[in-house]
């Protein structure tokens, strides 16, 4: 088996904070070598670790990219992020970025599996995400063993990032709150549990539906319903949507010209509706230029 690259606890034990991505963002679009010196923490205003985590997370969540001999730099979705939203104060970015970590492999392995592959219908702990986690990750990878220590950090992470409501003390950089808790995607039923819970349907712009499958559909012309409720990386996995709600948003879709959907004879299949066959980039500038969620 090939062994697949996977990453633990690269964010230094920080969550991803409110004004951490505009300050990144902004930081970037100053000077981009930023994180060459001292890792970014004079630029940033925080400790070195911290900076560390900042730089992470912009990679992680796609708005910056490494280039040899240039420095960080932005990635297409930074520069829309930045024109339109700086202050990521509308909910579409929110689950832009958040599909972006959930389906970051690579970099952001716990997410990526929690998201993809546990089916939790019931309450569980954070010991029975640790051992679902570790069995799923070995799984994936073919390694023999990951740290039990950074994969506690990295489901304690996922919990605090989107469930649970942090302290604020006098010093700004001392919010522990994220902004992702917006999002509603896990919630504490009890001292120590936890559940995934479904996102509300009105809350849920159905053009981040489209921005998960529509590479594929353009790529391949067609999708099979089933999988944008059960394929890694699409709406039924990474925004815990059931079957109805995900068939719901796609006849949204379809409404609005964006898809085709053919349920006759049981095909099932969707097809990308030829006077709208857009990129993610035209999607995300066509989103924020309305200025209205669709």
């Amino acid at each position: 088996m090939i062994k697949r690259k996977y990453r633990l606890k690269g964010h230094e034990s920080f969550i991803l904070r409110d004004g951490w991505l505009t300050k990144g963002i902004q930081a970037v679009e100053k000077d981009n070598g930023v994180f060459s010196k001292n890792s970014g923490a004079d630029a940033l205003g925080v400790g070195t670790n911290m900076a560390k985590a900042i730089r992470y997370w912009m990679r992680t969540a796609g708005v910056t990219m490494d280039v040899p001999q240039k420095g960080v730099q932005l990635t297409e979705l930074g520069k829309i992020i930045a024109k339109y939203d700086p202050y990521i104060e509308d909910p579409f970015t929110l689950w832009i970025l958040h599909c972006k970590i959930a389906g970051n492999f690579e970099q952001a392995t716990a997410w990526n599996v929690f998201f993809n592959k546990m089916d939790l219908t019931s309450a569980f702990t954070r010991d029975d995400m640790f051992k679902m986690e570790q069995d799923l990750i070995l799984e994936e990878t073919g390694e023999e063993e990951v740290s039990e220590r950074s994969l506690r950090d990295d489901c304690t992470a996922i919990l605090s990032m989107y469930s649970e409501k942090g302290e604020q003390g006098d010093d700004p950089e001392d919010k522990k709150i994220s902004p992702f808790e917006e999002l509603g995607l896990i919630s504490r039923v009890a001292k120590g549990k936890f559940v995934k819970t479904r996102p509300i349907m009105n809350k849920l712009d159905p053009l981040v539906i489209l921005f998960l499958i529509m590479e594929e559909l353009n790529a391949n012309g067609s999708m099979q319903i089933d999988y944008t409720t059960d394929g890694p990386g699409m709406p039924g996995k990474l925004l815990n949507l059931n079957r109805i709600m995900v068939n719901d948003f796609l006849d949204t879709l379809q409404a609005k010209k964006f898809i085709i959907v053919n349920r006759t004879a049981g095909l099932d299949i969707i097809y990308p509706d030829q006077s709208k066959e857009l990129t993610p980039v035209e999607l995300l500038t066509m989103h924020y230029e309305r200025g209205t969620t669709s």
